[in-house]
């Protein structure tokens, strides 16, 4: 695709800890905090195709975890002017729940996600407590129908998903959890999803409390250090509400809604 527009899209919110968002925090001996939680997904488009990254939390999934809706996909998608029945690409960069919901909105979209994610929830650990307190069964299920009706395409730890936009299996927070790395000419931008959550996550080096595995956390905080320090890379953490400042507000009489990255 030519250059994209790159957009990060607040759908959600909630407010916690710090002792909730970070692995086992007491043991940095600093007082609880209080801390936000934003949700989001992404939008690559260059107005001859539009690519959707991540599909949120289904309405019914983010009631029954509390989560406060800012607005629905599907409403803030029909702001932005893009009809989901016209997508004809969905990347998921993991399969948990406020990332994998409302796909029935896309009914001609091919959906490319991590083989390695695929092989997890269709395998037999996925119904494991705590791997499954991040996901919603309805969603996986959904998933695995899409695949057996030829619409998932499962793609390996790097792949090159257009010229200049690239996914990187970064695992740790999931088995296959994938960032994007979209090359611009004064630097890459990394869309981190969920690999890191928090700038704060990356320069405090504090994984994040839900995880598939420590070690495979910690190498991929170490994967994006590298990434980042790539003349004019510019990183968007997955749930950071430090996102809605850093970059240019989509409509400035609506703060909360987009950014454009870049």
């Amino acid at each position: 695709m030519n250059q994209p527009e790159i957009l990060a899209v607040r759908y959600g919110t909630r407010k916690t800890e710090k002792s909730e968002i970070y692995y086992d925090y007491a043991r940095y001996g600093e007082a609880d905090g209080e801390a936000v939680m934003d949700y989001y997904f992404w939008i690559l488009r260059d107005g001859t195709e539009t690519i959707v990254i991540d599909t949120g939390f289904s309405a019914a999934s983010g009631a029954a975890r509390k989560r406060d809706t800012t607005i629905a996909p599907a409403a803030a998608l029909a702001r932005l002017g893009i009809d989901p029945a016209s997508v004809r690409d969905v990347i998921l960069t993991h399969a948990h729940y406020d990332h994998t919901g409302n796909l029935d909105l896309f009914p001609n979209a091919l959906i490319t996600m991590s083989r390695t994610e695929y092989a997890f929830i269709s395998g037999p650990f996925a119904d494991r407590v705590p791997l499954a307190v991040a996901m919603d069964s309805d969603d996986n299920r959904g998933i695995v129908r899409l695949h057996e009706a030829g619409r998932i395409k499962l793609v390996g730890p790097r792949h090159e998903f257009r010229p200049g936009v690239e996914l990187i299996e970064l695992p740790g927070h999931s088995p296959g959890q994938m960032s994007l790395v979209i090359a611009r000419p004064d630097g890459p931008v990394i869309l981190s999803s969920d690999a890191v959550h928090y700038y704060e996550e990356l320069e405090k080096d504090r994984p994040f409390t839900v995880m598939s595995g420590l070690l495979d956390m910690y190498r991929s905080l170490d994967a994006i250090r590298v990434m980042r320090e790539t003349p004019g890379a510019v990183l968007v953490p997955g749930h950071d509400p430090e996102v809605m400042r850093r970059f240019t507000l989509v409509d400035p009489a609506d703060p909360g809604f987009a950014v454009r990255i870049g």
